[in-house]
Parts: C-alpha cells; structure tokens; sequence
C-alpha cells in the first residue's frame, strides 16, 4: 500500500466523516463539512501528482482514485440537497452524467480502449469542488446575492459539456453496437 493510495483509502474514509459534519449541533456544522471537504479533496490532488512524480501508478489507484472522487462530490451533493441548498434537478444532471460516462468507460475498456481523463473533465471537477465549498459557506455571509447557486448551475453546465465532450471524442456510439 503506497502514499498515493493510503490517500484515496483516506479520502473515502472521509466521506462519512464529511457527512457526518452535516448532523453537527451548532450553526458552524457546515463549515465543518466543508473544511473536512476540503482536506478530502487536497488528497485528490496529492495522490495523482505522487504517483506519477515516483511512477508508483498502481491498478488500485486507477479503479478507486475515480471511484474515491465520485463517491465525495456525489456524497457532498447529496447532503446538501438533504439540507435544502440545492435543487434536486442539479444533482440529478450530476449523477446521471456520472452514472453514464462511467458505464460507458467500462464498456469502453471491455473493448481495450483507455479513456484518459480530458481537460473538460477535469474541469468538471474543479468547477464540482468549488461549487460545493461556495454553497456550504455562503449562509454565513448573510450576503442576498446568489453566487452560491450561480457557482452550483455553473458546475452543472460544466457538467453537461465535459459529458457531451467524452461522448463525442471518443464516439460512444460505436462503443454501443
């Protein structure tokens, strides 16, 4: 068991943790949530860039590292629709876009075809991050102006063009015949 996936271990074990923040007594429960969201996501960031720096790349880590990201921003998501933050019709664009494009890149690797993350996934991911960091902190602004649910649909239309984008470039349609 090397760093980098004692890192993805870590970040899951933080899920529950993460959850568990948003049953917190006291007005601060979020801010809480989205600190050990945070550190969740600083271990994203850290397991990738040291596996690849020590070429320590591992078959664990290239199953769970996506599995471990999926498993935070859709747990965050969740919760934070449970509490009223969001709408449901945003989480439900999430979730089914991840639900497809991972379904199809095991339908894709089925057939010996690598599907390397792209920059819009990517993107995704870090406009996901920001969006649910923004929308646990902004209650306590007392601010009337939106940003949190600008920042949130932002994510979402992200969202919808990386997924649009992986089917494209990498023609899925012919995955499905």
């Amino acid at each position: 068991m090397n760093l980098p996936n004692k890192l993805t271990l870590a970040r899951i074990l933080l899920i529950p943790v993460m959850v568990g923040c948003f049953y917190l007594p006291g007005r601060f429960n979020y801010l809480i949530a989205a600190a050990v969201f945070l550190l969740a996501y600083i271990t994203d960031a850290l397991d990738g860039k040291i596996a690849r720096k020590r070429n320590i790349v591992t078959n664990f880590g290239k199953l769970m590292d996506p599995i471990a990201d999926k498993l935070l921003s859709c747990s965050a998501f969740v919760m934070l629709l449970a509490v009223g933050l969001i709408s449901p019709i945003a989480i439900i664009i999430v979730l089914a876009r991840e639900f497809l494009i991972s379904g199809l890149r095991l339908i894709a690797v089925e057939q010996g075809i690598v599907i390397a993350a792209s920059f819009l996934g990517k993107l995704k991911t870090v406009s996901q991050f920001i969006a649910i960091m923004i929308v646990l902190i902004w209650p306590y602004f007392n601010v009337k102006f939106p940003l949190d649910q600008i920042m949130l649909w932002l994510s979402v239309v992200i969202t919808i063009w990386s997924g649009v984008d992986y089917m494209v470039k990498n023609k899925f349609s012919s995955l499905l015949k």
